[in-house]
């Protein structure tokens, strides 16, 4: 799906890491909440509180899962799922545009 429709956007920016990576929260009518957002090169750990899938719409990274001890190449086109309450590590090599998804 290339385009939400009926949803309500927070114009005020979610921002990390420095303003290395940003975000726009966007909510749906049922009250469920998905980001989108863009990483630039780098190295990032986030928590998570929900499980979260995050799609990779363009650019790559590689992301390490809490416990893990390979890493995951993801490009655009894939995408990943992070465990509620767990954390992941994200390293970015080139700008990348993301939309994750949150299921509490």
């Amino acid at each position: 799906m290339s385009e939400f429709k009926n949803v309500a956007v927070i114009k005020e920016a979610n921002i990390y890491f420095d303003g290395m990576v940003s975000s726009r929260t966007i909510r749906f009518e049922d009250g469920t909440e998905k980001t989108l957002g863009l990483m630039l090169p780098g190295e990032y750990r986030f928590n998570t509180d929900a499980q979260e899938t995050m799609e990779i719409l363009k650019g790559e990274l590689e992301v390490q899962l809490a416990g893990d001890t390979e890493w995951k190449t993801v490009k655009g086109g894939e995408a990943f799922v992070v465990p509620a309450g767990s954390y992941f590590i994200a390293k970015v090599k080139e700008p990348t545009d993301y939309c994750c998804s949150y299921f509490r």
